[in-house]
């Protein structure tokens, strides 16, 4: 599980689960650009909070730049690769950490609240490891996690725009995980829980993020990095971690019915059951007919 002398980005590492991440980065020896625009929650304003994080890195003997541009910007998502680049010649480990909320029902959101977290989170996502891709690409090797979560990958009321930007990952990880193999870059998701500001911003949540229960604290969560970032990582998996507790999510269908292609589409209520019967159901990597 090495990251030794590798060189990582870390977007949304001014705090929470992202701040763990670099920090465990730096400390097992890689060296850390520390992106954070600064804002709040909400993707409003901007502060110097990727800077503390450096000093605190460059204060326990670690390696670490800061970084303050936007992953939803296309210039700012360049400037961060760039940073690594200039600063230590290359990139090796990508973490795609950054987001914000906008949550509310999806009959009251706009479409406003929609577009800004679907663009930092998916499209922010995408923007970061396109400039990171060829990179990686060309001296075959690299090492991609984005960041999910069990609001897209199950669902969670009020979080339409959330989720589907989460799910959006896993898509876009299936593909790029088939896409960079023959290079040796590794593409994985994580699927985190932790108490951080994010999830104290929840409506009904009682987690003090400045004040996490030991066993809801990121720093647990950030263990599940080092496995998706090594040179043994795996490729295309969704790695679930909380407290301490790691676990894996997948895709599986069932065996289903065929129906010919004669099909009287009338008749498809009398095959109902067999069809969403998932009891003999099974891993699927790949595209598959019945």
């Amino acid at each position: 599980m090495s990251v030794e002398g590798k060189v990582a980005i870390v977007t949304g590492a001014g705090g929470g689960l992202g701040k763990e991440h670099a920090v465990l980065l730096a400390e097992q020896g890689a060296k850390v650009v520390v992106n954070d625009l600064g804002g709040s929650v909400d993707g409003s304003g901007k502060s110097d909070m990727a800077d503390l994080i450096v000093e605190e890195i460059r204060d326990n003997g670690g390696e670490a730049v800061a970084n303050k541009d936007s992953v939803s910007d296309r210039d700012g998502a360049k400037g961060i690769v760039e940073t690594a680049v200039s600063t230590y010649g290359t990139v090796d480990i990508l973490i795609n950490n950054a987001g914000i909320l906008r949550d509310k029902s999806f009959k009251k959101m706009t479409l406003d609240e929609w577009d800004l977290v679907i663009n930092v989170h998916l499209n922010g996502t995408a923007y970061v490891t396109w400039h990171a891709w060829p990179i990686m690409y060309e001296k075959n090797y690299g090492r991609i996690v984005f960041t999910s979560s069990v609001s897209g990958i199950l669902g969670s009321f009020g979080q339409g725009n959330y989720g589907a930007a989460k799910m959006g990952m896993v898509g876009l990880m299936n593909n790029l995980s088939r896409e960079g193999a023959s290079h040796n870059v590794r593409v994985n998701c994580l699927s985190p829980g932790a108490a951080t500001r994010m999830t104290a911003s929840v409506p009904g949540s009682t987690i003090d993020a400045e004040n996490p229960e030991p066993d809801n604290h990121p720093k647990l969560v950030s263990a599940a990095i080092l496995l998706m970032a090594s040179e043994d990582a795996p490729n295309g998996r969704i790695v679930q971690a909380a407290g301490g507790k790691f676990a894996s999510d997948a895709i599986y269908a069932n065996s289903g019915v065929n129906l010919g292609v004669d099909l009287d589409p009338s008749d498809i209520g009398n095959y109902a059951e067999d069809i969403l019967d998932l009891s003999d159901a099974e891993l699927k990597t790949t595209f598959w007919r019945i």
